[in-house]
């Protein structure tokens, strides 16, 4: 007599739970999936487990995600497109942060149950081409970094002297990949913004700038500001003024203040007047202004602006 040997699903007991956790499986032959479905396909998840999880004033999402494909499409992107789950995954969080930070300018709280998101994609022996399902979790943890640091020394390239600092595992950690198929990431909350009590223009965020500092307290930190008002000044380390309309960069490279940036919603342009001691947007320099006289220069959104020679920042547009 034959024995029919099971597979590692029905072992596992998985066979029959995938299948009944998606509606979408489905018994006809489809077209083989595209990282853009896949891509959309998470964020529709996403959103869905707000709209299911939240209560009161209180966003909640899931940060795990079991990810399931056919065995074909699943060895399409692991064998034809190696790498590509991981892009989606960068592009898939990046859009959780702009749909949170969406969630707290509408005056939500947004405070994750976990330190990290998780993606996992497998394959099952009975979908077709096309069909996927997905599981989300909560996966509760702390969202509070490890105590424990790492002690790195490097010897920058300007001063040739070596250095030794502590710094914390998580920001070497930003992106880990274990094996084919699972990744982590750390939930960064430096992206999301906390004030949401700001008269916007329009009644909606303008533009949106971000910087990386050299500050060692600040080290692997992205700083991110949302414009809400029509006229906004860039400001250092030494800025006293706590204002909807100042973005303090908390480095000694940036002067107090260093520029200022208007929009004008009639040509819907944004402009810029630099205090500095040297501001250079798209590698071309700006001259200086005082306050009796600014010399407003056209700032093209998606630029890149260095104050100083050493502290970048990008605006984009919201």
């Amino acid at each position: 007599m034959t024995k029919t040997k099971s597979s590692f699903w029905q072992r596992m007991g998985f066979h029959d739970w995938f299948l009944k956790r998606e509606i979408e499986y489905t018994t006809h032959q489809t077209q083989p999936l595209t990282t853009d479905e896949i891509y959309q396909y998470i964020v529709d998840k996403f959103e869905n487990s707000i709209k299911e999880l939240s209560f009161a004033n209180r966003i909640v999402f899931f940060h795990e995600y079991i990810v399931c494909f056919n065995q074909e499409d699943y060895n399409q992107f692991t064998q034809n497109k190696n790498g590509i789950f991981g892009l989606i995954v960068q592009e898939s969080v990046k859009k959780f942060y702009d749909i949170l930070n969406q969630e707290i300018q509408n005056g939500k709280t947004v405070a994750p149950s976990s330190n990290k998101w998780v993606f996992r994609f497998v394959a099952h022996p009975e979908y077709l081409r096309g069909d996927k399902s997905l599981i989300g979790k909560l996966m509760p943890g702390s969202t509070q970094p490890k105590n424990e640091n790492l002690r790195i020394t490097f010897i920058p390239r300007q001063t040739g002297i070596a250095e030794t600092f502590d710094v914390n595992p998580e920001l070497l950690d930003g992106f880990i990949f274990y094996s084919d198929g699972y990744y982590e990431v750390a939930y960064d909350n430096h992206l999301m913004s906390p004030d949401h009590s700001v008269t916007s223009v329009n009644g909606k965020v303008v533009a949106r700038l971000e910087t990386i500092i050299p500050d060692r307290e600040y080290a692997g930190k992205k700083i991110e500001y949302f414009m809400k008002d029509k006229e906004i000044t860039v400001s250092g380390k030494d800025e006293n003024k706590e204002q909807s309309n100042i973005f303090r960069i908390p480095s000694e490279w940036v002067n107090t203040p260093h520029l200022k940036i208007r929009y004008d919603d009639k040509d819907d342009s944004f402009y810029l007047a630099s205090y500095g001691e040297k501001t250079i947007v798209n590698e071309t320099q700006i001259p200086s202004s005082n306050h009796n006289d600014l010399k407003w220069v056209r700032l093209p959104l998606n630029s890149r602006i260095v104050l100083n020679g050493i502290v970048g920042v990008n605006i984009f547009k919201s």
